[in-house]
C-alpha cells in the first residue's frame, strides 16, 4: 500500500513540475517619440555631456543598471517608417513607407523646386494585399497573440493613414487597444482639455480611444496611459496569457506642453520656459517608465519580464528647442530627418533577467526591423508564417554576449523624401545611407554628393574621408546600389527631367574620378 502511495505521490508530482515548467515571458516594449540619444541622465556615449546633466531620468538609470545598455542602435530619420519596421521586420527601404503618415492616399512630403518624391506607401501598414500604396505584412503582434499572448497597444500607434485598415492597431493583431490611432501627435497632452477633442469635428491627433474617462481630469496624457497600461497587464494576469505591452507615449512629440509635477525644477534651473516644458515631458516619461517596473515587482513578474526601451527617430533639434538648429544632440550631428547620427542613434536598453548582465554595455550596432526576430525568439516563437521577407536580425545572441562582434553587416537608411523643407537645410531630405563596420556612407540625392565618415574615430561626422579615401567610398557606395536594388528601393526623381536619381555607385565612379 505504500509503494502504491508512492508511486501516485511521485506521478502528481511528475504531472505538477510539468504543468508549473518556466512560462514563457511577458515582454514591455516601450517606445518614446521624437527623444534624443542625449535626452537622458544615462550616457549613452563615453562620457558624460551637458545634455545628461540637464535631464533627470531616474528610472532610465534603474533599468540601466539591471539590464543592457546598447550604444549604436539604430532607428529611421522619422517616425513612421520606424513603426513599420518595428511590426513588419522590414527594412524602410524595402517596405516602403519612407515619410510619416497622416491622411489616407496623400503624400505628407514638404514641396520642393527640385526634386520629386517617388510613389512611396502613404497609406501605411496593411495586413493584407487588398489596400492601396502599402506595405503588406504579417505583423508581430499578430504571430505573439496567435501565439498565445495578450497583446496591449497603449499610446502612439500611427501605422497607417486615417482611415486605412493600419489605422486600427485591432487590425494589426493587438487585443488591447489604448489611444493608438492615425495621430502622429497628441492634439493636447491635458485630460482637462479632453485631450484636444472637440465633437463639433474630427481631428486625427484627439483621435484616441478608451481615454474618454479622463476627459475632463487634471491629469497628463503620459500618467494617464501608464495607469491604463497597467489595468491592461491586470486583465491579462486574470486571462493567465502572457503579455506584451507595447508601450508606445505620445511623449515627448511635438506640442512641448507642460507637464506641471516636474516643471519647477528645470525653471529652477534655469531652462527658458520651452526647454523646460520638453524636459518635463521627458521626466514625465521616464515617470512612467518607473511605474512599470514597479509593478512587475509588485506583481512579481520581474524575473519573468523582457523590458525594451528604445525612441522611434533622432531627437527634435529646432526651436522652440533650447540653443540653434542641430545641437540639441551633440556630440551627434543633425537631429529628427537627418541621416546623420543625431537623426538616427537611438537610446536603448534591454533587461532580461537571467540572460542581460546587469550593468552591460554592448557596442554591437542593431536597427530597429531587428525586433521583429528578436522579440519572436525571446518568446519561444519557433515556427511561424510571415507574407513577407524578413530584414531583421535577431540580437538575442549579442544579448546573451557582449563580446560578439559582427562588423559585416549592413545597415541601409533610405529616405526618398522632403520631411520639412529646404528652411532647414539639405539634411533633412532625400538622402540614403550604409553603415558597415566603422564606415558610414551618406548620399545626398539633391546635390548629387557621397560623405565618408570613420565613425569609431568621428562620432561627430565632422570630417568628410571621401575624398581621402577613394577606394572606400567607391566600396561602400556599391554596397549601398546593392542593397538598394535588393530592396527594390525608390529613388526621388528630377522634376525636369522626370528621371530618377542616379545610384550612389555612378555618382562615386564620377565623383572619385575628378582631379
Amino acid at each position: 500500500m505504500q509503494k502504491i502511495w508512492l508511486a501516485a505521490a511521485l506521478l502528481f508530482c511528475g504531472q505538477k513540475a510539468f504543468t508549473q515548467a518556466p512560462s514563457r515571458p511577458n515582454i514591455i516594449f516601450f517606445l518614446v517619440d521624437d527623444m534624443g540619444w542625449q535626452d537622458t541622465s544615462v550616457p549613452f556615449w563615453d562620457s558624460v555631456t551637458a545634455a545628461n546633466r540637464k535631464f533627470r531620468t531616474p528610472n532610465m538609470e534603474r533599468l540601466a543598471r539591471s539590464g543592457m545598455k546598447f550604444t549604436n542602435a539604430y532607428a529611421t530619420p522619422v517616425c513612421t517608417p520606424s513603426r513599420v519596421s518595428l511590426l513588419s521586420g522590414m527594412n524602410a527601404a524595402h517596405h516602403r513607407v519612407t515619410n510619416w503618415t497622416s491622411a489616407f492616399n496623400k503624400s505628407t512630403d514638404a514641396k520642393d523646386s527640385v526634386m520629386q518624391p517617388p510613389a512611396w506607401n502613404v497609406n501605411g501598414l496593411s495586413p493584407d494585399g487588398k489596400q492601396e500604396r502599402s506595405a503588406y505584412a504579417t505583423p508581430l503582434p499578430q504571430v505573439l497573440k496567435d501565439n498565445g499572448y495578450y497583446t496591449i497597444m497603449c499610446g502612439k500607434a500611427h501605422f497607417g493613414t486615417y482611415p486605412s485598415v493600419g489605422k486600427d492597431p485591432l487590425n494589426l493583431g493587438f487585443v488591447k487597444n489604448i489611444a493608438g490611432s492615425a495621430a502622429g501627435h497628441p492634439a493636447s497632452y491635458f485630460g482637462e482639455k479632453n485631450f484636444g477633442y472637440k465633437p463639433e469635428k474630427y481631428v486625427i491627433q484627439a483621435d484616441m480611444p478608451g481615454m474618454q474617462k479622463y476627459y475632463g481630469q487634471k491629469i497628463f496624457l503620459s500618467e494617464a496611459l501608464t495607469q491604463e497600461a497597467k489595468l491592461a497587464m491586470d486583465t491579462a494576469q486574470q486571462r493567465k496569457q502572457p503579455f506584451f505591452l507595447y508601450m508606445s507615449h505620445y511623449a515627448v512629440h511635438l506640442p512641448f506642453q507642460e507637464d506641471e509635477r516636474f516643471m519647477q525644477h528645470y525653471l529652477d534651473q534655469g531652462l527658458p520656459r520651452p526647454e523646460a516644458a520638453y524636459a518635463s515631458l521627458v521626466e514625465g516619461m521616464d515617470r512612467s517608465l518607473g511605474q512599470l517596473l514597479d509593478y512587475l515587482d509588485e506583481h512579481n513578474l520581474t524575473d519573468n519580464t523582457i523590458v525594451i526601451f528604445m525612441s522611434d527617430n533622432g531627437g527634435y533639434s529646432h526651436p522652440p528647442r533650447e540653443g540653434g538648429h542641430n545641437t540639441q544632440n551633440r556630440p551627434l550631428r543633425g537631429g529628427k530627418g537627418s541621416m546623420y547620427e543625431g537623426g538616427i542613434r537611438e537610446p536603448m536598453l534591454v533587461r532580461w533577467n537571467g540572460v542581460t548582465a546587469p550593468g552591460s554595455v554592448n557596442r554591437q550596432y542593431v536597427i530597429i526591423e531587428d525586433f521583429y526576430p528578436t522579440l519572436l525568439e525571446m518568446a519561444g516563437v519557433k515556427k511561424y508564417k510571415a507574407m513577407q521577407r524578413i530584414d531583421g536580425l535577431s540580437m538575442v545572441r549579442h544579448l546573451r554576449d557582449t563580446a560578439l562582434r559582427n562588423d559585416r553587416r549592413t545597415l541601409v537608411w533610405n529616405f526618398p523624401n522632403n520631411w520639412a523643407g529646404g528652411n532647414l537645410g539639405e539634411d533633412n531630405s532625400f538622402m540614403t545611407a550604409v553603415r558597415q563596420g566603422k564606415w558610414k556612407l551618406i548620399y545626398f540625392e539633391k546635390s548629387g554628393r557621397l560623405e565618408l565618415y570613420d565613425l569609431a574615430n568621428d562620432i561627430r561626422e565632422e570630417h568628410d574621408l571621401s575624398a581621402k579615401y577613394p577606394a572606400e567610398t567607391k566600396r561602400m557606395a556599391k554596397l549601398l546600389t546593392t542593397q538598394l536594388k535588393q530592396y527594390d528601393a525608390q529613388m526621388p526623381v528630377y522634376k525636369q527631367t522626370g528621371k530618377a536619381v542616379p545610384y550612389p555607385d555612378v555618382i562615386a565612379a564620377k565623383q572619385m574620378s575628378l582631379p
